[in-house]
């Protein structure tokens, strides 16, 4: 792990919040000056610590979505292959590798149910995908 100060750690969070705020508006924030904000920001991008920023959508938006967990048995030889088809995929949001009987887990998301059976479907056709388990998510109760 790359270590980084509790000044750095507070920025991150501010930026996790709202990647667009502006730097003076990050500065008052932290009680820093601008330009020693900026350049924090661009230390952590070239330490690779910030990799990028991203688009946080409503919960509106977000609730009517359907969502499900993909439980994924991979052939071992295949694993790599998968995983670069499931990247491919849109609506995967997420991917773990896990312990146990199964070998992956998808979180995605789809406009519909008749999307989200259609998505899974795709995903148990890949090559490699040996067999599949859906879990439709029907109520997020703790978020962090």
């Amino acid at each position: 792990m790359l270590p980084i100060d509790a000044t750095d750690q507070t920025l991150i969070a501010l930026l996790r919040e709202n990647a667009r705020a502006p730097t003076s508006e990050l500065a008052r924030a932290l009680k820093l000056s601008r330009t020693t904000v900026q350049s924090r920001i661009e230390r952590l991008e070239r330490r690779g610590i910030i990799t990028g920023y991203g688009v946080r959508v409503s919960d509106a938006y977000e609730q009517g979505l359907v969502k499900a967990h993909v439980l994924i048995t991979v052939l071992p030889k295949l694993a790599r292959r998968v995983e670069g088809e499931l990247r491919a995929i849109r609506e995967v949001r997420t991917l773990h590798s896990v312990s146990g009987s199964f070998d992956l887990i998808a979180v995605v998301v789809a406009p519909s149910v008749a999307q989200l059976d259609a998505l899974v479907d795709q995903i148990g056709e890949l090559e490699g995908v040996e067999r599949t388990m859906t879990s439709v998510i029907l109520s997020t109760r703790i978020d962090r």
